[in-house]
């Protein structure tokens, strides 16, 4: 029997206990998400970030730009960096191509660059000398966490070494002590390391790609990959056809991505928690 993981049942527990904290503060934090553009999956995911923003206590605040240059933006950053009470800046990638994404996302405090994409909370997080970390890999160890399993000698595999689920969670998982493979474009025989695989979190972006036969019995699947098939959106995870063989899998979607926003805005909250210490 296969359990399908509720990462929207995650996620309420974890805002529950967040909005008690937002409440315990003096001032209501800030959250601001900076969009250029109108792309349709942007724009409703900036809405679904503002919704949980705003349900936990947290002031959600846009700076939406139809077209903009690197510069403009690099000082709509540094103005919002000057915010009182400002406790998280992201921007909403991707970014027009005709923008510089390094220098803007470099514009962002560090203090304040809830998703770690900025080049100084980044080598902070693999120095291990991080004081946020990224929200996506959060969410992974946060799913598989809830599962209670003894992770002791069993094979962790990485589907892929992005910067935003790969390398940060196969990072976090070496760091607990426990074995850890990364498959990428030039492993050889990955179909191989993928049967003997206890766990497998995957993030390379190819619809349905994670099948029934290509998996161990009682595999647990945390499927962190997001792309569109036939116009609907999908994950890395071909459900249907793992029920039966894995012992668990997070869907796409309703896995990994509520998780995932829960986890900025922990992020948030512990921005302000640390601003809080500084004025008292």
């Amino acid at each position: 029997m296969t359990i399908i993981i509720d990462g929207r049942k995650i996620k309420d527990e974890m805002l529950l206990e967040i909005k008690r904290e937002v409440e315990t503060l003096p001032f209501p934090p800030i959250f601001c998400d900076l969009l250029v553009g109108s792309d349709p999956s942007s724009v409703q995911y900036v809405k679904i970030k503002a919704r949980m923003a705003e349900s936990v206590g947290i002031k959600f605040r846009t700076a939406e730009f139809p077209e903009a240059t690197t510069e403009e933006l690099r000082q709509e950053v540094e103005n919002l960096n000057k915010v009182p009470h400002m406790c998280g800046i992201i921007v909403q990638l991707p970014l027009p191509t005709t923008i510089d994404k390094k220098i803007v996302l470099d514009q962002i405090n560090p203090e304040l660059d809830v998703d770690c994409l900025g080049m100084i909370n980044s080598e902070n997080f693999y120095h291990d000398e991080a004081t946020l970390y990224f929200p996506t890999a959060l969410a992974c160890l946060q799913i598989l966490d809830s599962l209670n399993l003894d992770l002791t000698n069993k094979e962790i595999i990485i589907l892929g070494q992005g910067l935003l689920v790969g390398q940060p969670v196969a990072h976090l998982l070496r760091k607990r002590g426990l074995s850890v493979t990364t498959i990428n474009s030039k492993t050889l025989e990955p179909e191989i390391l993928i049967k003997r695989a206890d766990v497998i979190i995957s993030a390379i972006g190819r619809a349905k790609y994670l099948k029934g036969e290509m998996l161990k019995e009682g595999v647990v699947l945390i499927d962190a990959g997001t792309s569109e098939d036939n116009g609907a959106v999908s994950g890395d995870v071909d459900l249907e056809s793992v029920l039966g063989v894995a012992a668990y899998v997070s869907p796409t979607p309703g896995g990994v991505g509520p998780v995932t926003v829960a986890m900025l805005l922990e992020n948030v909250l512990q921005v302000a928690r640390r601003r809080l210490n500084k004025i008292t």
